[in-house]
């Protein structure tokens, strides 16, 4: 059954609760208890003093000091609560007992000697407190005067003190339940209002934001943290919303430039060459196509969690990747580095390959043929870099914004866009996040541009 964070709430606190009360209760009870048992032995060790000068055995006689006076002193007494005492001899046998014992005996125990220790036993159908005093005559012991008084008082206040602690425990708990159970309601009221303003929040209103109410507490870092959560998705919904209505655009581009020729061609007979040229059109056209659809799956694989790192040596890799990419474009590709010592770092291979590769076939698309791209390794502070400059457009600072957005070129000098796909500069960003690479980008219209990865610090 699934029980509500209110009633888990209610009953956790309850139960803590009941626990604490349960341990009050107990201490209560042990310390009334204690007191009355304390205040009885002090009176039975108030009367043993009194009676222990007063009375002797000698030679198995018991003898008072002035008996006289010691007889009408106990018969002058008003006793509500009596005191019992019986005088025995080492073995036990009694000797004389007070009257009010009437055919009762105190109990003898002759292995508790030790001189005011009281304990509670039962007397015919009476239950007392009783204290066993030795009497001495001479350096020795002829007997033991038993003095006990009633427990039956306390024993009737302990048991009432029980019988109303047992009964309002179960009356606390359903007490302490009941309003623990509506002051977990009133506390969870602000998260009940976030579930039901979150659950009004769809894909059409994601613009929507839950208030966030005072003071600043746990709920209303909940509140900032899931308007958060709606901005980002906000966001991203915008991002994948632009991207395929992009991503469209630029592939119905091709299609009917290719659509176009065809029809041209099925028009009326045309000669080899026109054929020919046509057909190449369309070649033309399923190439871009086929590159765009490489870098679209090369951009949704970019984010597809943490990729394996493994420790790459910066330096001959870089260079290795200017060599090569100078046999491949034909280009003047220039590396250039002021260390005399390998840099390792820890990053994906592969992806700072796809990384230096896009940038690199950015700065070739947007420079003249006769002049150099350049790569430089070095190290900052213990953080590696690789920069990659070219001599070539540049761009404004309007268009260093939106360099890494998706579909995004640069115009060229007659106003057009340049030719590709636009997803080279994106998927760079995915793939450095991904590597926690920083990139950064300085350009300046008429005078190239410049790109540096930062790397974690040296390993």
């Amino acid at each position: 059954m699934i029980v509500s964070y209110k009633e888990r709430i209610a009953r956790r606190l309850t139960l803590v609760t009941a626990l604490i009360v349960l341990i009050v209760f107990a201490i209560i009870y042990l310390v009334v208890d204690y007191t009355v048992i304390q205040s009885i032995d002090r009176e039975l060790k108030l009367e043993t003093d009194k009676h222990v000068g007063q009375i002797f055995l000698v030679n198995g006689e018991i003898r008072f000091v002035h008996k006289d006076e010691w007889l009408e002193q106990e018969h002058s007494q008003i006793q509500l609560n009596p005191i019992f005492i019986e005088i025995v001899d080492m073995q036990g046998n009694s000797m004389d007992r007070s009257p009010n014992l009437g055919e009762n005996h105190l109990s003898f125990y002759p292995d508790r000697r030790k001189n005011h220790e009281a304990w509670t036993l039962k007397t015919g159908s009476r239950e007392v407190r009783q204290m066993q005093i030795p009497l001495n005559h001479a350096g020795k012991q002829e007997g033991f005067m038993l003095v006990a008084k009633s427990f039956e008082d306390a024993r009737e206040l302990l048991t009432n003190l029980r019988n109303i602690l047992v009964i309002l425990y179960p009356g606390i708990l359903i007490s302490l339940f009941l309003a623990m159970r509506f002051l977990a309601g009133k506390s969870i009221q602000p998260i009940q209002k976030i579930i039901q303003k979150t659950n009004l929040i769809s894909q059409s209103n994601l613009n929507e934001r839950i208030a966030v109410a005072e003071p600043n507490d746990e709920i209303a870092q909940l509140t900032r943290s899931i308007n958060e959560l709606l901005a980002r998705l906000e966001q991203s919904l915008i991002r994948e919303k632009q991207f395929t209505s992009d991503a469209s655009h630029e592939l119905r581009t091709p299609l009917s430039v290719m659509r176009g020729t065809l029809e041209v061609l099925i028009r009326k007979p045309r000669t080899s060459e026109e054929y020919v040229e046509k057909i190449k059109m369309a070649l033309g056209s399923i190439d871009r196509m086929s590159e765009m659809i490489d870098q679209l799956l090369s951009l949704a694989r970019a984010g597809k969690g943490k990729m394996s790192r493994e420790e790459v040596e910066l330096v001959s890799f870089t260079q290795n990747f200017a060599q090569q990419s100078q046999r491949e474009s034909g280009r003047a590709i220039e590396f250039d580095t002021n260390l005399a010592i390998p840099l390792f770092t820890l990053v994906n291979e592969k992806s700072l390959q796809m990384i230096l590769n896009n940038l690199t076939q950015n700065a070739i698309k947007y420079s003249e043929p006769a002049t150099k791209i350049q790569l430089q390794v070095g190290s900052h502070e213990g953080a590696p870099f690789i920069v990659i400059r070219d001599h070539g457009k540049g761009m404004t600072k309007e268009s260093m914004d939106k360099v890494f957005d998706p579909f995004y070129r640069e115009m060229d000098d007659a106003g057009g866009a340049v030719q590709g796909t636009g997803l080279g500069l994106a998927i760079v960003r995915k793939l450095a996040l991904e590597s926690d690479i920083q990139v950064e980008v300085v350009s300046e219209k008429g005078k190239g541009s410049e790109f540096r990865l930062i790397f974690s610090p040296e390993i």
